[in-house]
């Protein structure tokens, strides 16, 4: 039984970039992390939405769109006040992208 499909051996990866799907799932990957990290924060903190939100200097509903895991349009300056209002530091790094190839960066 042999397949055809036109993704055999392709990485997961390559799969979303030929569907035109990569950014936004990465976007939304990335924005579920610092959902969840923030609502860890709250909790570590016994702060409730509207004393996040009084902390942060900003709306209940604002702070709802930053707590959405499917809402990955938020700008930098809020998580940024959303990350100091859980006592923590917003951090964002870039790095090598991977090639094509597993394991395989485009430094190498």
């Amino acid at each position: 039984m042999r397949s055809d499909s036109r993704h055999r051996g392709s990485t997961f990866d390559e799969f979303l970039k030929e569907e035109g799907l990569y950014d936004v799932t990465q976007a939304s990957a990335v924005k579920r992390v610092i959902a969840e990290l923030l609502e860890e924060g709250m909790n570590r903190e016994s702060l409730s939405k509207p004393m996040m939100a009084k902390r942060m200097g900003t709306s209940r509903s604002q702070l709802d769109r930053v707590l959405d895991p499917v809402n990955a349009t938020i700008q930098l300056d809020t998580l940024i006040k959303a990350a100091r209002a859980v006592g923590r530091e917003l951090r964002i790094g870039l790095g090598p992208r991977l090639r094509s190839g597993p394991g395989k960066r485009l430094s190498e």
